[in-house]
């Protein structure tokens, strides 16, 4: 089931596909907060309101919005071969690694990224995100994959220019919105096998990025049991799984994000997520 958060004649709502249109679940429920639903989730007949339902709604008279706002992002890096290879200063990992995106990041499908400059060498990765549906505190890898509610599709967007300059990861990757996610969640028992996935990145329709999940160094269930190792991940919270080859960085010559680009994901399975790159440009003072 694709689930989405939308907004209608200026009411935010949460709808499932069928046939092409959207089932208002918000009308069935009265759950407005893709996470509160995602909670309630296994205590409603979510797929029965959907199969009997015969008021549906057109999407292109709604705006789609994030799907749902996480209390936490953690995105894994150097997970793909191909992405470790392309960069002569990586290496394998023995274990996964992580970092955080803050809640400032967060954009929905449509919404602009906001470009602060060319220095800043904003780049680009597609990504398959996981949604958790259960509380997750140091799962193993046999028992993960029951607290995975679905997926979505996440861009990792940084500014190489922060993120190399002093090792400095964190703020390079957490700018104002650098974190677009959609443009649904997928549930789980859509996607029986997350690791067969293709991911792919688009700018202006040019094609970017294109692999597959197979690339993944990390299984999804060890990614998992690492991460909850060290930290408790609620319902509605979203890990991201790394990206593939192509990333601008290591482009001949480097390929980075201007203003006036639409930057376009896709992920069979889920969808496609599509942004704009929008001018906001800032002035680093002379003793950077």
């Amino acid at each position: 089931m694709k689930l989405y958060t939308y907004t209608h004649n200026q009411q935010t709502r949460i709808g499932a596909e069928k046939d092409g249109h959207l089932v208002d679940l918000t009308a069935a429920f009265g759950i407005t907060d893709m996470t509160d639903f995602i909670r309630q989730y296994d205590q409603l007949p979510v797929a029965e309101t959907v199969a009997s339902a015969t008021d549906l709604t057109d999407f292109q008279d709604v705006a789609l919005q994030i799907p749902l706002r996480p209390g936490m992002v953690w995105c894994s890096g150097l997970n793909y071969k191909s992405h470790i290879l392309e960069n002569p200063n990586a290496k394998f990992l023995s274990e996964p690694r992580f970092f955080a995106k803050t809640p400032n990041t967060y954009i929905g499908p449509g919404q602009p990224i906001r470009h602060p400059g060319e220095r800043f060498q904003v780049d680009f990765e597609v990504e398959f995100a996981v949604v958790f549906g259960k509380t997750a505190r140091r799962l193993t890898s046999g028992n993960a994959m029951e607290h995975v509610f679905g997926y979505t599709i996440l861009h990792d967007v940084g500014a190489r220019y922060i993120q190399f300059k002093d090792n400095n990861e964190m703020m390079g990757k957490n700018f104002d919105t650098f974190c677009p996610i959609g443009p649904c969640i997928v549930t789980a028992d859509e996607i029986p096998h997350p690791e067969k996935c293709r991911i792919r990145l688009a700018i202006n329709g040019e094609t970017q990025q294109d692999g597959t999940n197979e690339d993944w160094c990390f299984t999804l269930p060890h990614l998992l049991e690492w991460l909850t190792m060290a930290v408790t991940l609620a319902p509605g919270d979203v890990v991201s799984t790394g990206t593939c080859s192509g990333i601008g960085y290591f482009q001949k010559p480097p390929r980075f994000l201007h203003p006036g680009d639409v930057v376009t994901l896709e992920i069979p399975e889920i969808g496609t997520l599509s942004n704009p790159v929008v001018a906001d440009p800032y002035s680093l003072g002379s003793g950077a």
